[in-house]
């Protein structure tokens, strides 16, 4: 625990007098009287129990120790500064926009919430998102164009630089249209697989290595009619006026398949599941608009993973069939 007799004024006073490598000057900075300066000093030495400055001649020259705890000073009044900063700006309406990147997996069911929780805060900030590729989303961030990306965890070889914060797990599911041939329960999924078009997740997508080791465990060694997409929009439409089959993060048609709209197939995917999350840069410090998305984030996260599926949904995943 930080003693409760260091005080704000103990460590301006403190680096202000590093700085300046005297007490006259440090007391016209600070616009106080060279004695209050000095008497600032002896009361952070008294709590520190070790002298920080020390006489060199006419003047002071810090010491080891004083070194040593002018390390932690400055940074605990940089800190202090960039709260403050935050704060002011998010108040005046001056803070940059703040630049998502958003995976299909979350943009369906987790962003929308979120986002609605953060514009309840009336922090006036812009807010920007991006979809795309993982890796495309991944190389933005880390040049400074993004400042958060939510989605599946990287692969270890790309989350250099990165810190990863889990917020919940998903699978992928084989989505088609209600009423799909493959959803008879005498059909064998993976066996009338290729005699349909697949829509699959790109080589590039955190996803894709899953998928693959699924389908080569079970028998499938190729399928003719492949299509790569990273477009929901296109998936979407095209699975819903065909008998194309779609594999897919189970959050990009969750809301799909609650609504009957589209169903899952009775398939056993339970090894593609992975974790789901907030990437951030780890020489990042989040803003305080930034912290407050992430927090809403992790609201909207949370909420939708409490959420039982209706029944509607496990008929669904069960086989297409509705009892109702």
């Amino acid at each position: 625990m930080i003693d409760s007799r260091i005080k704000f004024r103990h460590l301006q006073t403190f680096v202000e007098v590093a700085r300046q490598k005297s007490v006259m000057k440090a007391a016209g900075v600070l616009h106080v009287s060279q004695p209050a300066v000095t008497k600032t000093i002896r009361e952070l030495e008294q709590v520190l129990g070790v002298a920080v400055f020390e006489r060199d001649g006419r003047g002071i020259r810090i010491t080891r120790y004083g070194e040593v705890f002018l390390r932690h000073a400055g940074a605990a009044l940089t800190a202090l500064r960039q709260g403050f900063d935050s704060v002011s700006q998010a108040l005046h309406g001056d803070a940059p926009p703040i630049r998502i990147g958003a995976l299909p997996t979350v943009s369906s069911r987790i962003m929308p919430r979120a986002i609605g929780l953060f514009l309840a805060e009336e922090t006036g900030v812009r807010i920007k998102i991006v979809t795309g590729e993982n890796a495309v989303l991944l190389e933005q961030l880390r040049v400074g164009d993004l400042d958060l990306v939510v989605g599946r965890l990287a692969a270890p070889e790309r989350m250099t630089g990165f810190s990863f914060e889990h917020l919940y797990s998903e699978q992928v599911v084989f989505c088609v249209r209600t009423g799909h041939p493959l959803s008879a329960p005498s059909q064998s999924v993976f066996t009338g697989l290729a005699g349909f078009p697949v829509l699959m997740p790109t080589q590039g997508s955190v996803i894709r290595p899953f998928v693959d080791r699924l389908l080569i465990a079970n028998g499938v060694a190729e399928l003719p009619n492949q299509i790569e997409t990273v477009s929901d929009a296109f998936g979407r439409a095209f699975v819903r006026s065909s008998d194309a089959v779609w594999i897919i993060s189970a959050g990009v048609v969750a809301n799909d398949i609650e609504t009957g709209q589209l169903a899952a197939l009775a398939v056993d995917t339970s090894e593609t599941k992975g974790p789901v999350g907030l990437t951030m840069r780890t020489d990042a410090v989040p803003s305080l608009p930034q912290s407050i998305l992430m927090q809403t984030i992790r609201e909207a996260a949370l909420a939708v993973g409490r959420k039982e599926p209706t029944r509607r949904t496990r008929a669904a995943q069960a086989g297409g069939q509705s009892p109702e």
